[in-house]
């Protein structure tokens, strides 16, 4: 017996042993959900439930430098950007009538090898290329877009990205190497370097800014669709089929979707497709998707249950919110009678679901919340008003919000008025750089961006430059001072940093036609003088102004959630966060009302930016 040469055969898995995950997490309220029966599948960790965003990074080459960049790159890293580099073109005479080389590139001190970082969504899709057509240059559709932040290689010389573009990119997902190990192209990257200019108040000299580190923003594009599928925890091809059924009666084909969302793969996968109505709010997707009701014959009998569970326990409010967002307009008769609920949280929890399915009725109890509210209430209701359906008594109680006392409210304000293009804010676009806003205001404030699209707001509708001025920055490559002609104008005095000469310009003694006139680039359809500085350089310079006392009021910057997001998803190596310019002990008290209503992180509406 010991001699037999026969050997027995390994027992076949069992389908049902594909994931037999635990299901005791599945509260009440989810009973009879999408995300009751599944999970969703990652596209980093494929057998995990856990659906995170993707960190992406790769070794980019930023350009157009001033003498600040390196060529001491370490050889392994050179042999890898030569390697792009011949691949996207460079040294080609199509490429350039030059013909540099990459070897040439990346010895030139204008040029400077970084590190690109981005946090790519879930669910992204990915740039969708047209059919040619003969005669026409075939046109795509961008994928999804996000935010980049560029960082000089520490293993280089380089002492500045100032004034750099970022030449572009490839990123991957996984960790940052070189070679046949890299991971798939997944985006790409490119576009000009936001250098942060602002005052560190803890830096020992008087300014402090990193100068090795920059943000590209909507600098990042998704090449390829984020895989999205949903795997059963107890796989059987009849309640597939019914989970199936259920995400395409709530999300129908829509047209130019090439698939059904949902398309049954096994008895235990279940592939989703992003509809092309909610291509920039794949997470709303996902959380409608994970809450969608099995058995919408009887959807009134949930919203009850639902509300009944609500009133009973107030931590049930997200999934509650949810639920009813996924359940649609037919939940709207039952959670109106909540929109003046006693308690705050079932109130909020029904007007929050009110305004996502947008609900005049609900507009009406906001707006009254917009005025008389308290501070955790006036900024939920500035939050919730901007996606309401158009009504000239809700843009008025936005902009009866721009001259509340509290800064946070007056900027919640004018991002609701921005997002539903009130006519009375004022908006110049400045070329292809940023957009400048002017808002009515009685508190005069600065507002810039730092995320998605480059933005700048005036509050006040003559935000004034006090005078006499005379303000030099920049080694006084920039200065500021009266005009001797006019007394309603002030005198700009610029020195490019590659350039001897310098320019002398004239302009309004206001905040929004001084930055419109340092941004503003002279071409033969607009012939005004401008100096053409870009987005960094337009906010560095009304920062200086500010800094020196000669423009009243705050200046306030968008919160970066970046580095925090890359921090939190996975990075290579600890970097230290520079503190921003702003008082700690003046900043804004976060609702704890919010953070109890909604701290969920899938939760996309964060209410406290």
């Amino acid at each position: 017996m010991s001699c037999s040469t026969i050997e027995t055969a390994r027992p076949r898995p069992k389908a049902s042993s594909v994931s037999q995950l635990d299901t005791s997490a599945a509260t009440n309220v989810m009973r009879g959900t999408v995300g009751a029966e599944t999970v969703i599948l990652g596209y980093s960790k494929v057998d995990s439930p856990g659906h995170q965003p993707v960190v992406v990074r790769g070794y980019g080459l930023v350009v157009d430098l001033d003498g600040t960049g390196s060529n001491d790159i370490p050889p392994a890293i050179r042999a890898h950007m030569i390697e792009h580099m011949e691949r996207r073109g460079v040294g080609q005479m199509s490429y350039n009538a030059g013909g540099i080389t990459p070897e040439q590139l990346l010895n030139s001190p204008d040029t400077a090898v970084v590190i690109v970082e981005g946090i790519v969504p879930p669910a992204s899709v990915g740039r969708l290329s047209a059919p040619p057509v003969s005669g026409r240059k075939p046109k795509s559709i961008p994928g999804t877009i996000f935010d980049l932040r560029v960082q000089a290689d520490p293993q280089t010389g380089t002492t500045s990205l100032e004034g750099g573009r970022l030449y572009t990119t490839d990123l991957r997902p996984g960790p940052l190497i070189t070679g046949s190990r890299q991971a798939s192209i997944l985006a790409e990257g490119k576009g000009p370097l936001f250098i942060n200019p602002f005052f560190d108040p803890k830096g020992e000299a008087a300014i402090s800014i990193n100068k090795l580190s920059g943000r590209v923003l909507n600098g990042g594009e998704v090449l390829e669709d984020m895989p999205l599928k949903l795997m059963l925890t107890n796989p059987s091809h009849t309640r597939l089929r019914l989970i199936q059924d259920a995400i395409n009666r709530r999300f129908p084909q829509e047209s130019g979707q090439r698939n059904p969302t949902a398309s049954g793969k096994s008895d235990a996968i279940i592939e989703l497709v992003v509809p092309p109505s909610m291509r920039g709010e794949t997470e709303v997707f996902i959380e409608l998707v994970k809450h969608t009701t099995l058995r919408q014959a009887n959807a009134e009998s949930v919203v009850l249950s639902t509300r009944r569970m609500l009133l009973a326990d107030t931590n049930n409010a997200p999934q509650v919110y949810w639920r009813w967002c996924a359940i649609g307009n037919r939940s709207l008769p039952l959670i109106r009678e909540l929109y003046d609920y006693p308690e705050e949280l079932p109130r909020l929890a029904a007007l929050r679901a009110g305004a996502f399915l947008r609900d005049p009725i609900a507009a009406e109890h906001l707006r009254e919340i917009g005025i008389d509210g308290n501070l955790g209430l006036r900024l939920e209701a500035a939050d919730l008003l901007k996606n309401m359906p158009a009504d000239p008594r809700t843009d008025q109680t936005l902009r009866n919000m721009l001259n509340d006392p509290d800064v946070e409210v007056r900027l919640r304000a004018y991002e609701a008025l921005a997002d539903r293009r009130d006519p009375l804010l004022e908006r110049t676009v400045i070329g292809q750089k940023f957009v400048l806003d002017r808002a009515d205001s009685d508190h005069p404030m600065i507002y810039i961006s730092q995320s998605k699209m480059p933005r700048i707001a005036i509050f006040g509708r003559d935000l004034e430059i006090d005078r006499p001025v005379t303000m030099g920055a920049w080694n006084n490559r920039l200065l500021v001072q009266d005009s001797d002609e006019s007394e309603s104008e002030i005198e700009i005095y610029y020195r490019p940093v590659e350039s001897q000469s310098a320019r002398i310009i004239e302009t309004q003694a206001n905040a929004y036609d001084f930055l419109e006139t340092i941004a503003r680039r002279t071409t033969i359809e607009d012939p005004r003088p401008g100096l053409n500085l870009s987005y960094s350089e337009t906010v560095g310079a009304i920062h200086a102004l500010w800094a020196q006392g000669y423009i009243p009021g705050d200046f306030k910057a968008e919160q970066d959630r970046l580095l925090a997001a890359i921090r939190r998803y996975g990075t290579l190596e600890s970097y230290e966060e520079r503190p921003e310019f702003d008082d700690p002990e003046d900043e804004t008290p976060k609702a704890d009302l919010n953070e109890k209503l909604f701290r969920e992180p899938a939760t996309i509406r964060p209410l406290v930016k």
